[in-house]
């Protein structure tokens, strides 16, 4: 009852907390995350959270932004090295790892909403993700296949939204986030994050999706709960100092975010990941 009587007055008032996975080759495009959250996130923001391997450099620009640092090996039980999902020519063990942490924002935020972001994706136009007590979800209109059969593996029900969760950002919410992880558990037996490993094909490059899980979790489970806008995202193969502040606010027009891709995939043609 208490958690239907706080839903009834979700709005741009509702405070959040934010919370970003990072490493430290996201630090060319973090403190323009940072800006771009304060500057266009309107909603009362509690506490931003740097969630990130154990980084001098980071740290200190947690310190000069007035963040909030978190050793990424105290979120969950396991860490990055406890995943093997990797092909001879690609590994993306970080990259899921990253997924997990995310879920597990639960257990570092404190207000019941917080707000998920890639360090290397830059909000250029203002955002409200509580809207008459609904959550606003943004979407784009292709997924990968394998987001949707694990979806349907791991709950047991196919993912029944006709767009796709997948974006840069999110905003969760505790209780429906925990009720996703309940049912997972109930379902296979183990924690959460194990159901997900075991259910993972390791053969498929994308083979899961945090997003696509949450957001149709959401969508079927607490149907009039989501308002869908289309993404609207606007992505770039150069660092964001090749894109200066004029062309980024004359972007805004079209756009609501840029995303900052520097790392050159997952590919370990050329060196091997750790």
């Amino acid at each position: 009852m208490n958690d239907i009587v706080a839903e009834a007055s979700l709005s741009a008032r509702t405070p959040i907390d934010v919370l970003i996975p990072a490493i430290e080759k996201d630090l060319s495009t973090l403190p323009y995350v940072i800006n771009g959250i304060r500057k266009y996130v309107k909603h009362p923001i509690g506490t931003i959270y740097i969630v990130s391997p154990d980084s001098a450099r980071i740290k200190s620009l947690c310190r000069l932004k007035n963040c909030t640092f978190v050793y990424e090996k105290t979120v969950l039980p396991i860490t990055k090295k406890d995943i093997i999902y990797r092909s001879s020519t690609w590994d993306r063990s970080g990259w899921l790892y990253q997924q997990l942490l995310k879920l597990n924002g639960d257990k570092v935020c404190k207000n019941r909403h917080f707000l998920v972001t890639d360090a290397d994706t830059v909000l250029i136009r203002p955002h409200t993700f509580l809207e008459n007590s609904k959550t606003v979800f943004f979407y784009r209109k292709w997924t990968h296949p394998e987001y949707l059969h694990i979806h349907a593996r791991l709950l047991g029900q196919k993912a029944s939204s006709p767009e796709s969760f997948v974006n840069h950002y999110m905003l969760y919410d505790s209780v429906k986030l925990g009720q996703l992880k309940k049912t997972m558990e109930q379902r296979h037996g183990v924690r959460w994050y194990n159901a997900i490993l075991k259910q993972l094909n390791r053969k498929k490059q994308f083979g899961f999706s945090e997003f696509e899980t949450y957001g149709n979790f959401v969508r079927t489970n607490y149907p009039g709960t989501i308002i869908l806008r289309p993404t609207l995202n606007k992505e770039f193969k150069k660092s964001i100092l090749a894109v200066p502040a004029a062309e980024r606010q004359q972007l805004s027009r079209s756009f609501r975010s840029l995303s900052f891709h520097k790392r050159g995939g997952y590919s370990l043609r050329k060196k091997k990941s750790g």
